[in-house]
């Protein structure tokens, strides 16, 4: 199932380790803070779990949300390069 993470986290070395973990899990960034993968329910749980350890106390917020094919096939991309 695709799923996006997608995170405010205000001290830098845990929003790096977050990173750090959402790549570790295959997800490929989309923006500065949001990345997206296709994973499957168990490998959800345990990213989930993971971030959760990971952001322990810290000031911050994580969301994940995993999205079926047919709602994925539907969304937009807006994208200027700039070029």
């Amino acid at each position: 199932m695709h799923t996006y993470v997608i995170y405010d986290i205000v001290k830098d070395r845990i929003r790096k380790k977050i990173a750090d973990i959402c790549l570790d899990y295959g997800l490929k960034r989309i923006q500065y803070s949001a990345f997206l993968g296709d994973i499957n329910t168990t490998r959800r749980r345990a990213l989930e779990e993971k971030l959760t350890e990971q952001l322990g106390k810290a000031e911050g917020k994580i969301e994940i949300l995993s999205v079926c094919a047919k709602d994925y096939d539907k969304r937009t991309i807006i994208e200027e390069t700039g070029k």
